[in-house]
């Protein structure tokens, strides 16, 4: 994660620089025993900050009577070693905000309410060591959200990138050392050569989007519960650019893991807007025609971004 002893400093371009105390960001300070992992934890009875129910489990729907759950404030219950699990789940998919996966009553749809992590801590009695593990790595994970950073390959301070459209980015530490400008390309992590500002790549050799490629050269899928034929099987996501593949299982819509929206894996509208276009659409044609194998990947423009 990142140190807390960084500097910043605001440099030509309007680029901000970050200066760490570690060479790299790593996860690997904050790596949980499997002892740990294995712990079986259990409620006070006598906590009376918790609210106690005699029902199933509604992450897993185990029904052991003989285990103490607790009430989320979304109202479904659950134990801490069921909620531990859950939470420690969605932070390996790269999630690092909390939902309720439980089934709303009578329904097929899933609550999806955010648990705060404070309540997570409390009602999954983190231990010491797990607690240290979940909030290192919300922290990492928020920050390669929020931030988009790159360590320079002349002194390996690591810089965020303010323009998202400009691969060609100026290093004012090496600039200062050098006593002359450098710049680095973004995408191939060299330094830059060619005119700038671009937002493809600059002209060394091999300098290529790794991800785009992806796009451009994915195979193409059915999805079996539906009648799409011949879709592109990868799809940057319209709202935040993150690369995502479709299950092939269920309606043709899925929701991003990072930004949260839900939109249809076909015309790559808003489930909102290629419903209202078309109703009961689901597992059929959407209004618009499928779009085609993505050839640019959308930035993210954030609330609150710089």
């Amino acid at each position: 994660m990142l140190s807390s002893g960084r500097y910043w400093w605001r440099g030509l371009s309007n680029q901000v620089y970050i200066q760490c105390f570690h060479s790299k960001i790593t996860l690997c300070s904050c790596e949980m025993s499997t002892e740990q992992q294995q712990t079986e934890k259990r409620y006070d009875p006598d906590d009376r900050t918790l609210k106690f129910v005699k029902r199933k489990d509604e992450i897993t729907g185990d029904d052991d009577p003989n285990i103490l759950r607790a009430e989320m404030s979304c109202k479904h219950a659950v134990d801490p070693n069921t909620l531990t699990s859950w939470c420690r789940s969605l932070l390996d998919q790269g999630q690092y905000k909390f939902f309720c996966p439980a089934l709303k009553e009578g329904t097929t749809e899933k609550c999806g309410q955010e648990w705060p992590y404070d309540e997570v801590r409390k009602l999954a009695v983190l231990t010491t060591e797990e607690q240290r593990y979940f909030e290192e790595t919300v922290a990492v994970l928020a920050a390669a959200e929020h931030c988009e950073y790159k360590s320079c390959p002349g002194c390996g301070t690591f810089v965020e990138r303010e323009d998202l459209t400009n691969l060609n980015v100026n290093c004012i530490i090496c600039t200062a050392e050098k006593g002359s400008i450098f710049e680095f390309c973004w995408q191939c992590l060299k330094p830059w050569k060619g005119p700038g500002p671009r937002s493809d790549r600059c002209h060394n050799d091999g300098c290529t989007n790794i991800e785009l490629d992806t796009l451009r050269n994915c195979p193409l899928i059915d999805l079996p519960d539906t009648v799409v034929k011949n879709c592109p099987s990868i799809r940057a996501c319209p709202t935040c650019g993150k690369l995502l593949e479709h299950s092939q299982v269920g309606c043709k819509n899925i929701r991003c893991t990072r930004c949260r929206v839900e939109f249809c894996f076909v015309c790559l509208e808003p489930t909102v807007i290629c419903q209202a276009t078309r109703q009961e659409s689901w597992y059929g044609l959407c209004a618009k025609e499928m779009a085609p194998k993505q050839n640019s990947i959308p930035v993210w423009k954030q609330r609150g971004s710089h």
